[in-house]
């Protein structure tokens, strides 16, 4: 009996993932996503991000061109679907981290779950917050965590991360980088364990953790994690990493082959706006909201 229900699952796994844009390369061109930009806040300080400028002609993860209210959510989507009904994800990404603040995430997770069934539910979190918090993931229904780890390594962590803030304690440094990487795979762990499909996001920085990404890869494959997505660091002006020059293509080739051997790596990322909606390569998500009121 425990071996018919696993294959059961498994076999529902590989039908959902073969609709999820991000987590299938076939899927992204059947199926699109949607990101809701709810989550504000954030309790780390990356060296390669600012989430205060928006644009909306520019993609990349931290932008969006307004923050949404829950009670907008559902009427959005209604909205949005019947304009794209290839949309097959309802994810949260930004322009903060979705657990900062659980207590706004979480219930709009619930609420687009009661309001579509079938729709597959994803997230994207540094992992800070991630333990403690998997059980109500799992039971707002969602089934895919994206986890961004750009270190396995204190002493690198640290040149990435300028502080951590847990609860009202502020940490800087190795201290700060070492809880990160703690609460990351201890929340890595608790998701596998409840047979979540999670993907790993790691911040290609040139001269930083370049060469560190394939003990990233074979740290993550000891954890079990589905898929990993290597990303080229977009040099933010204003930011500490401003100055560093985004990696070629044909370094970026050479990553995902040396960590290709430990782990399945995405390709076909297009480094999605927190307000991103529609197929991949579609991040605009204003525009779309333009059309969808001249309909």
């Amino acid at each position: 009996m425990i071996k018919l229900n696993q294959r059961a699952v498994d076999v529902r796994k590989t039908e959902e993932m073969s609709r999820h844009p991000c987590f299938s390369g076939c899927a992204s061109k059947q199926y699109g996503r949607v990101h809701l930009p709810v989550a504000a806040g954030c309790n780390i300080r990356c060296n390669y991000c600012d989430r205060r400028y928006s644009c909306v002609n520019e993609s990349r993860p931290g932008i969006t061109d307004k923050f949404m209210k829950q009670d907008d959510v559902i009427s959005y989507l209604r909205k949005l679907f019947a304009h794209e009904p290839r949309i097959s994800v309802v994810g949260i990404a930004g322009p903060g981290d979705p657990l900062h603040q659980p207590a706004v995430t979480l219930p709009i997770l619930r609420e687009v779950r009661q309001n579509y069934p079938h729709i597959l539910l994803c997230l994207s979190t540094n992992g800070l917050n991630l333990p403690g918090l998997v059980d109500d993931l799992v039971a707002a229904g969602v089934g895919y965590v994206t986890v961004t780890v750009n270190a396995v390594n204190p002493e690198i962590g640290e040149r990435i991360y300028s502080r951590v803030s847990d609860g009202n304690i502020i940490y800087i440094g190795k201290e700060a980088a070492s809880l990160l990487l703690a609460r990351q795979l201890k929340g890595i762990r608790e998701l596998k364990s409840k047979g979540v499909t999670v993907k790993v996001n790691t911040v290609v920085i040139p001269g930083v953790n370049d060469r560190h990404i394939i003990e990233v890869a074979k740290k993550m494959a000891r954890l079990d994690v589905d898929l990993m997505n290597c990303i080229g660091i977009i040099p933010v002006k204003g930011t500490p990493f401003g100055h560093k020059k985004e990696p070629t293509t044909q370094e970026m080739w050479h990553i995902r082959k040396l960590t290709g051997q430990f782990l399945p790596q995405m390709s076909h990322c297009t480094r999605c706006r927190a307000d991103a909606a529609g197929m991949l390569g579609q991040n605009n998500h204003p525009n779309l909201c333009r059309k969808r009121e001249k309909d």
